[in-house]
């Protein structure tokens, strides 16, 4: 038994597939093959079922591979323990963001954390939340920046900062006369959502669907999975969508001018990074964190008075 063989069942068990794991670790099809049946044949059971698609672990095969799975991350320690007593970091990491985020707290964040640790290899990766605890959960990620609370026995959540949710109204909307809004002012206009499987819709919906459904002939809900297309739909049509903050700081006067806050309680969600119990590059993570604190506006690190969405 060796640590490669280990890590292709690995492969095969993540990605369904023999030439999807074979081309993810960067060796042909036939090699890979070829090392799973010497270790079938040195355990004296079948690791995965052929017959099926995508491919499968029997019922032991579940088992080796579990336990593979936490041989190799024990392995991987060791690399880890070197590279902390170092002076400068260096390694990789691996995250996994959700796409209502990351393209409005990356930029302020990767530029100046790779010029003060140039050593270090990001691998970045957007994905839904159900996506990235997944991978996080295989291994595949080192940590998540996510809308949280999960409620995850197996996951540790690190709050960052809390992001206010607010109205954009378009040009024609009669909410253009108030200074301020509630989810009740929302019942009668179009509302513009993400797709099935953004935790940030469900979000949205929490704060004004218990409403809506009261009237439901009133509503109409346009799907995609943009916060950029949100905002383009609302400025070219009527209606009304939920947006980040972080998604607004950006905007022109002209934009701007159709933002409406919540009234108190404000309505925010809480960013964490998300890691397993038994995580690894706890330094890099914790100097990651702190670039993100760094980053953020004072205002958005503080819950009170304010009221936490959940995702569910």
């Amino acid at each position: 038994m060796t640590l490669v063989q280990l890590e292709y069942i690995i492969a095969v068990d993540t990605y369904k597939s023999f030439v999807m794991a074979a081309e993810k670790c960067f060796v042909t099809q036939p090699t890979l093959s070829m090392q799973i049946q010497k270790l079938e044949a040195s355990l004296g059971v079948r690791i995965f079922d052929r017959s099926k698609q995508p491919i499968l672990p029997t019922d032991i095969g579940k088992l080796i591979i579990n336990q593979a799975r936490i041989i190799l991350k024990e392995g991987n320690k060791i690399k880890e323990l070197i590279i902390e007593t170092k002076d400068e970091l260096g390694g990789e990491i691996k995250i996994g963001i959700i796409p209502t985020l990351a393209p409005y707290l990356l930029p302020r964040v990767l530029g100046s954390f790779m010029e003060k640790y140039p050593k270090m290899k990001l691998q970045v990766w957007e994905s839904t939340t159900t996506e990235v605890v997944q991978e996080l959960k295989l291994g595949l990620l080192d940590c998540g920046i996510l809308s949280t609370p999960l409620e995850d026995q197996e996951l540790i959540e690190h709050p960052l900062f809390y992001e206010n949710f607010v109205a954009y109204i378009s040009k024609q909307s009669p909410l253009k006369e108030k200074n301020m809004v509630s989810a009740s002012d929302l019942l009668n206009e179009k509302l513009w959502l993400l797709n099935e499987g953004h935790c940030m819709r469900n979000q949205v919906l929490n704060i004004c669907q218990k409403k809506r459904l009261m009237h439901p002939e009133e509503t109409l809900q346009y799907n995609t999975g943009s916060v950029e297309t949100l905002k383009r739909m609302v400025d070219t049509n009527s209606g009304v969508t939920i947006l980040p903050e972080l998604s607004i700081l950006e905007f022109g006067e002209d934009q701007l001018e159709r933002v409406r806050y919540f009234k108190s309680q404000e309505p925010v969600r809480e960013i964490s990074i998300v890691v397993t119990k038994n995580s690894l590059k706890q330094r890099a993570i914790s100097l990651l964190t702190k670039e993100i604190m760094s980053a953020i506006p004072e205002k958005f690190k503080t819950n009170k008075k304010k009221d936490l969405i959940h995702i569910d």
